[in-house]
């Protein structure tokens, strides 16, 4: 007899690739977490729409590069939707990119880049998707998503196809925290500028990440959003927190901010690291740090 997590299976493998069982490791950039039952890939927005749609009774997640996720070791349950680079086209038009939700920030500040096009070099070395991005607002380098998004695609809840141009942003934040709705796709708004003085601010950034930030270690990039009047990283380096580590999860050692895995770090040692920086910068600064991660799945 057929299980109705089999029946869920064939049926998705009808719409988009799928697989069963797959290590969330392989799919995250801390390279943490147990098994997804189904991760699913879809390759349109039309696949999108008819995945939502058998999912919709279902326990579902979407990801884009899980490049702020920290999936539980129990893995999860349900399917697991993947928008990554099947749903990656990047097309410029003057002044204004279009680009589907599941391009990386690193190929559309590359393409921005060969067009001649400024406004987007914050962008290039946060490993994320266009679609995570809008969501969690990310920036870097005094530039954020808020700067260059004018309308952003998605499909509401109703399983239709929708435009907006109110992302409702504010720090690490949009609206589509709140609802359901799924981005597909999004315009962005540059200006024309020198392909050599573009490079030029890319190269400068990029090696300000090399010199500062742990980059040779799987990590989720900042464990904690800034707080009000401060730099969560100076707590934490304040509170006597850098280079702590339990098991195989570390406050980093080039950069306080960041929790990285030296190798075989579970979930549940990184929350636990998390929840002791969390506890210690309460005591020394009078301060809770808010997580900028995203905890998934299950927790053991």
């Amino acid at each position: 007899m057929e299980t109705i997590l089999e029946q869920l299976f064939r049926t998705i493998q009808e719409i988009c690739p799928a697989e069963r069982g797959v290590s969330m490791q392989k799919h995250t950039t801390f390279k943490i977490g147990g098994q997804a039952d189904i991760l699913a890939m879809p390759d349109s927005e039309a696949a999108l729409c008819a995945l939502l749609t058998v999912c919709k009774e279902v326990p579902h997640l979407i990801i884009g590069n899980g490049s702020n996720l920290l999936v539980g070791d129990g893995g999860i349950r349900g399917v697991v939707i993947k928008i990554g680079n099947r749903m990656g086209a990047i097309s410029v038009k003057g002044e204004e990119i279009h680009v589907a939700a599941g391009a990386t920030l690193a190929a559309t500040a590359a393409a921005a880049l060969e067009a001649g096009l400024g406004g987007m070099a914050f962008a290039a070395g946060i490993p994320g998707t266009v679609g995570g991005a809008i969501l969690m607002n990310a920036g870097a380098y005094g530039g954020e998503m808020a700067d260059i998004v004018t309308e952003v695609s998605y499909i509401d809840t109703a399983g239709k196809l929708c435009r907006t141009r109110d992302a409702g942003f504010s720090y690490r934040h949009s609206k589509f925290q709140e609802n359901d709705a799924v981005i597909t796709g999004a315009t962005l708004q540059l200006h024309h500028a020198d392909r050599e003085t573009i490079r030029n601010e890319m190269e400068v950034l990029a090696e300000k990440r090399r010199t500062k930030q742990p980059l040779t270690k799987p990590s989720a990039g900042s464990a904690f959003k800034r707080p009000v009047g401060g730099y969560a990283a100076q707590m934490i380096d304040e509170a006597g927190l850098r280079g702590k580590r339990i098991g195989d999860a570390a406050v980093s050692e080039k950069h306080a901010g960041f929790i990285v895995n030296l190798g075989g770090a579970t979930a549940a040692e990184v929350r636990q690291l998390m929840s002791l920086v969390q506890e210690t910068v309460q005591k020394t600064h009078g301060i809770w740090l808010e997580p900028e991660i995203r905890f998934v799945g299950e927790f053991t």
